[in-house]
């Protein structure tokens, strides 16, 4: 099944955009200028996208200005240049390229789209961000003319692949759809089946929870979702329930559940295993737990309490009557969103503000559950008119997609391969996506046998650069560092590589390899020597320059404590600059993470890149350890697709420029990207 305008033409959009390339198979850089100049310029060019394929941005800065000293107004080698100044963080001096070669009528559409949307999402620190407004931007109903796909959709679990889990009340059943809303899973619980599920949990040990209203009972399933056991039954005593609603998990992995005939909320342990309730709600619907703080949701009173994990009053969040009939609550980004008739509403969990982000048009509706995905949609189960409703950011929906082709590897031509990444205009990352997703051309034909040969994201295994601050500061704290890194290194498990680089006056490569070897380390052994002054830039600059061709999930973590003596400069950013290091490390996918080893606040800067690299803070005596960074980089999404296609353009003898395009199409948003390549000289 797929959302109603899934089948619109994929091809349309190719009409709206102009010719890219000047060049046609075979053909070579256009220009007036003498054969003997055209040839040292395609030579040049030639080094120069090589060398971007291969991530050495910097020589092919230096090769696409030797080509452009030859042919300086060849808007090719302008477009290239533009991309190279893009990859290497420049993002300022890689759209002044664009609109040289977009005046000059070059790239059409397509050149000038892809302006605007680096334009509006350069970073500029202290800049605010946008009040969060969604549009609904397609539906997956439970039925159409050829089947009954799912009957009276109740509530939804987005998992980190893009892929969600449904409960599907009226069908009782549990059902696992794609990005597109293929169903790709379907579960009908035990022999006995499902009786009218409600709400699902995944929980911290991997196992799922279905809350069974009629059944009186919750139902634990494995990942694959097997049948395990039942937890409480029917009744008013401990443990027993009256039509069980929603659920919640707190961090010692503790289950709450809305006892709706009960009117409480009663609480197991993970195991299944009673342990108290709490409470006396008219109407007790959704229930969301964090920092250890029980929100719970009262349909009649249209008010959220908050309790603290042991049951105990705290407050209310919101006055009655603050929503209006609220379902689920769910936790994102620290706030709450409520789904609450036709509306979709955060609430602010400090101040209990109630904004509303999303709503159905005037037509009669009832959203029961509401949750952010993987992509940064919010998908709403429409239990009334038996259909999931997706709402995307209204920015994404009028500018569409951002799609790069980051590598050609041609020297098995005919036989391509393409590394492809796409992400919103607010740069996350897109996953999920299925081949159905993409078409492959040349010349704007279809490639031949194009193929989806990888995806990224659901690798596990990641690459990690700490950078070790070798201030006087950072050296009082020798014993934990070195613990620090010996527990990183054991976490990786031996997968991966491992790199360690000293941040002083002048950045040190201290370590590449296995990360087993590095479990017995040392901070004796560093040969970095220790500084006043730390170059935090070309420390961060070195370690990116190691992870552009390593594998894609990557992060540089930054190991520190915060400058106390005086004169120590330990945030320098005067070689590269706050803002072009954050775009060369977003532009090539690599997370910014700092690992603190004092409790004081971090610096401004560390804060900016944690920020705005999909990176975090951590510190090193957090009673949960810190081996749990290398799978918090694991599971960061990752956009990068790999293809295969059969390329049928003549190379002339490998001299032609060779042309490839793609478009990404999913729930009515698109985006295109095009470059090209050489194959090997014959």
């Amino acid at each position: 099944m797929k959302s109603r305008s899934f089948f619109l033409p994929v091809l349309f959009l190719f009409c709206a955009y102009s010719l890219f390339f000047a060049q046609q198979s075979g053909a070579r850089l256009v220009s007036e200028a003498s054969p003997v100049d055209r040839g040292y310029a395609e030579q040049e060019f030639r080094r120069g996208v090589q060398a971007w394929y291969r991530g050495a941005f910097n020589d092919a800065l230096i090769q696409f200005e030797k080509s452009l000293s030859y042919l300086p107004s060849e808007n090719l080698i302008l477009y290239w240049l533009g991309k190279a100044y893009y990859r290497s963080g420049m993002e300022g001096a890689a759209l002044q390229q664009w609109r040289l070669a977009s005046d000059a009528g070059y790239g059409g559409l397509l050149l000038q789209n892809k302006i605007e949307i680096v334009q509006n999402r350069r970073i500029t620190p202290g800049s605010g961000r946008e009040v969060l407004r969604f549009s609904e931007s397609a539906s997956f109903p439970g039925k159409t003319d050829a089947a009954v796909h799912f009957s009276q959709p109740l509530s939804l679990l987005p998992l980190k692949n893009g892929s969600f889990w449904l409960i599907a009340y009226g069908s009782n059943e549990l059902l696992q759809m794609d990005a597109n809303g293929l169903i790709v899973n379907r579960i009908k619980g035990p022999l006995n089946g499902f009786d009218r599920p409600m709400d699902i949990l995944r929980q911290s040990n991997g196992n799922i929870l279905i809350s069974e209203y009629a059944g009186d009972r919750l139902c634990q399933l494995d990942s694959k979702g097997r049948f395990i056991k039942y937890f409480g039954s029917k009744g008013r005593a401990n443990g027993q329930l009256l039509g069980p609603q929603f659920l919640a998990e707190d961090a010692s992995g503790n289950i709450y559940v809305s006892d709706y005939g009960n009117g409480r909320i009663t609480v197991f342990n993970a195991d299944g295993e009673a342990l108290f309730y709490f409470g006396k709600f008219v109407s007790p619907a959704g229930i969301a737990v964090f920092n250890e703080r029980v929100y719970v949701a009262d349909s009649v009173s249209g008010s959220i309490s908050v309790y603290d994990t042991a049951g105990n009053y705290a407050e209310k969040l919101t006055e009655d009557g603050a929503l209006v009939n609220p379902e689920t609550l769910r936790i994102h980004g620290g706030n709450l969103i409520a789904a609450d008739t036709n509306k979709v509403l955060t609430i602010d969990i400090a101040s209990g503000a109630v904004h509303e982000i999303a709503r159905t048009g005037a037509a009669p509706v009832r959203l029961t559950c509401a949750d952010m995905d993987a992509n940064g949609n919010i998908i709403a189960s429409d239990f009334k008119n038996n259909e999931l409703v997706v709402f995307s950011r209204m920015n994404d929906l009028v500018g569409g997609l951002f799609v790069q082709i980051e590598r050609v590897y041609a020297d098995d031509f005919p036989n391509i391969t393409l590394d492809v990444r796409v992400e919103n205009r607010s740069r996350k990352p897109l996953v999920g996506l299925k081949d159905v997703n993409f078409l492959i051309t040349e010349e704007k034909r279809p490639a031949a046998r194009q193929t989806l040969v990888g995806d990224a994201n659901s690798n596990e295994v990641c690459d990690l650069t700490l950078i070790i601050d070798r201030s006087y500061d950072s050296a009082q704290y020798t014993r934990a560092l070195d613990a620090a890194v010996r527990e990183i290194a054991g976490a990786m498990q031996g997968r991966g590589t491992l790199r360690i680089i000293g941040a002083g006056k002048l950045p040190v490569s201290e370590y590449t390899g296995n990360p087993s070897v590095m479990e017995k380390f040392s901070s004796a052994n560093l040969k970095t020597p220790l500084s006043s002054v730390i170059s935090v830039d070309l420390a961060v600059r070195l370690a990116a320059n190691d992870l552009i061709n390593a594998e894609p999930k990557r992060a540089i973590v930054y190991i520190s404590a915060s400058p106390r003596s005086e004169g120590i400069k330990a945030q320098n950013f005067t070689k590269y600059g706050l803002t072009d290091t954050a775009a060369y490390l977003n532009n090539n996918g690599i997370a910014f993470l700092n690992l603190a080893l004092d409790r004081n606040v971090p610096a401004e800067e560390l804060k900016f890149l944690t920020d705005e690299t999909q990176g975090g803070f951590y510190y090193i005596f957090r009673p949960q350890g810190i081996s749990g960074l290398v799978r918090d980089v694991i599971d960061l999404p990752c956009s990068l697709y790999r293809f295969t296609y059969m390329s049928s353009l003549p190379t002339d003898f490998g001299r032609a420029f060779l042309p490839v395009e793609i478009e990404t199409y999913v729930l009515n948003r698109s985006g295109r990207d095009e470059t090209g390549y050489f194959s090997p000289l014959q």
